[in-house]
């Protein structure tokens, strides 16, 4: 039986502000779960933090490319080793964000140990590039195309190990049916499910299909990303962009349990939920009730 390690990395570099002069609050969110007994909860080890530098965009304007840049590519490298180091001692990390970009520290990680997939629960694509948006900045809203090798060559080369995962090594589940990226992801041949699909095909079976072809894939293993925007925003309001006609609670746990509990799961993320926008705190049980049923042994 592996150990669940948990780790920080309250990264909200990604992220645009929530208004002029603040700063995005899912940097908190790693707190708000601990809050909530998350490390006893899951049996999990200490892994610590990895401390993001400072949210300054400085003078950054649309069209400067992706802002906080230099800060992410610092920090990036930073985190995947502190993956790293889990994935090769035979641990199951579990690393509390921080917005998406984090999920660029755990592409990294696995790029230098083989080929990994990624299967990302996520509302949205994020694959905004310059080949498709003359509006790219936020690295939130783009990981997924910087990790598959699209966008400047500061985030998408790091030690020369673009792309950090392969197209076809990618699985997203959970976008909405009206995502504006499904065409092109289409054209790369991209598997995608939508919460529509999820619906009408039961998540049980698209955990079970997902999973079968990962694992019968040319892969050392795969990540999963979890994005709390992939809940539908009655459940999960505390997140960026709470888009309509997300997975249930209960949806998202038979996608995701099938997969966190599969012996070529390499580790799993938690992104987006911004404690700031959630007085009561309400999310921040929901989730680690999620995590935790997730995560449980039988």
């Amino acid at each position: 039986m592996r150990r669940t390690v948990l780790i920080d990395a309250p990264s909200n570099l990604g992220l645009r502000p929530p208004v002029p002069g603040t700063v995005p609050g899912c940097y908190k969110l790693a707190g708000a779960l601990r809050e909530q007994r998350l490390l006893e909860r899951l049996g999990a080890q200490e892994g610590g933090v990895v401390v993001p530098p400072r949210y300054d965009r400085g003078p950054w304007r649309d069209g400067d490319g992706v802002f906080n840049a230099a800060a992410i590519a610092g920090y990036t490298p930073r985190l995947a080793d502190r993956i790293e180091k889990h994935v090769r001692a035979g641990d199951f990390p579990v690393v509390l964000g921080g917005d998406c970009s984090i999920q660029l520290g755990a592409a990294l990680a696995l790029r230098r140990i083989g080929r990994y997939g990624v299967a990302a629960l996520d509302g949205s694509a994020d694959f905004r590039h310059p080949g498709n948006s003359p509006r790219v900045g936020a690295a939130a809203g783009e990981e997924l195309a910087l990790a598959t090798g699209r966008g400047q060559p500061d985030l998408t080369d790091l030690e020369g190990l673009r792309p950090y995962v392969r197209d076809e090594d990618v699985r997203l589940i959970g976008i909405r049916d009206d995502d504006e990226d499904r065409a092109e992801l289409a054209e790369l041949k991209i598997p995608v499910t939508t919460v529509g699909e999820v619906r009408r095909q039961g998540a049980g079976e698209v955990a079970h299909r997902c999973l079968a072809s990962l694992e019968a894939h040319a892969l050392n293993g795969f990540w999963v990303h979890f994005d709390a925007d992939v809940l539908d925003p009655t459940v999960m309001p505390a997140v960026d962009s709470p888009d309509p006609d997300g997975l249930t609670v209960e949806e998202a746990h038979d996608v995701l349990r099938p997969l966190v509990r599969s012996p070529r799961c390499a580790g799993l993320n938690v992104t987006v939920y911004d404690p700031d926008l959630d007085q009561e705190g309400e999310g921040a049980v929901l989730l680690a009730g999620l995590l935790e049923s997730a995560l449980a042994q039988p």
